[in-house]
């Protein structure tokens, strides 16, 4: 039996945390990591899925009260195991002493020794969805998904990007949510909110080509 999909689609054999194509990330696991509940799309070993809680009583308050989005699962043991979501693309960034910040929905896995916490965008009430992200610190590898294509914006001037189109940006940056002054203004990519995640200083943003998964409307 011949095929090019055989060879195409053959899995890669490093271990740790590395894309095995543009949307699936693939783990060679001899120890743990975190990942998205229900990311988990096959494996090979012997592997444990827990729930993870928060971490500290803290973050276990910051979740219930914000609804962050981003239920995790510790992954332990020794084989391969990989992870998807919805086919959305994956992609890698390594952190090296210094933190980023990432919207929870769009956290896919992280290695154990990141640090993590959940932060509120300064300005951003409950009128704004009350926009909390997590900011990760340390050494270690986040994989994130993002709904399309994403584009990178480095920040020199001030820039504005859709509160669910924003994917990540630098923690060095100061934030702030932008109402746009007509209430019924529908500049965004058609939910029709007049907020916007306002980001200034030297950095980047990197800003997803959707506003995420569309939310399921109840049947009448």
């Amino acid at each position: 039996m011949r095929s090019e999909l055989f060879q195409q689609a053959q899995e890669t054999q490093r271990p740790g945390m590395h894309l095995q194509n543009h949307k699936m990330l693939r783990v060679g696991l001899n120890g743990e990591f975190l990942a998205r509940q229900g990311s988990m799309v096959a494996y090979q070993g012997d592997i444990d899925f827990s729930y993870q809680g928060a971490g500290s009583v803290g973050k276990f308050f910051k979740k219930a009260f914000t609804g962050e989005g981003m239920p995790l699962m510790r992954v332990t043991g020794r084989g391969d195991v990989f992870l998807a979501r919805d086919a959305w693309d994956v992609h890698l960034i390594d952190l090296e002493g210094d933190s980023i910040t990432v919207s929870g929905e769009n956290v896919l896995a992280f290695e154990p020794g990141l640090d993590w916490d959940i932060r509120r965008v300064q300005g951003a009430g409950m009128m704004a969805g009350g926009l909390f992200n997590t900011v990760f610190s340390g050494h270690g590898r986040v994989a994130v998904a993002c709904h399309g294509t994403p584009v990178l914006l480095n920040i020199d001037q001030p820039t504005f990007v859709d509160t669910d189109a924003a994917v990540a940006w630098s923690s060095t940056l100061r934030t702030g949510i932008r109402r746009t002054a007509k209430a019924g203004a529908i500049i965004g990519r058609g939910s029709g909110e007049a907020f916007q995640l306002s980001l200034e200083g030297q950095g980047f943003v990197l800003v997803q080509a959707s506003e995420g998964a569309p939310v399921p409307q109840p049947q009448g």
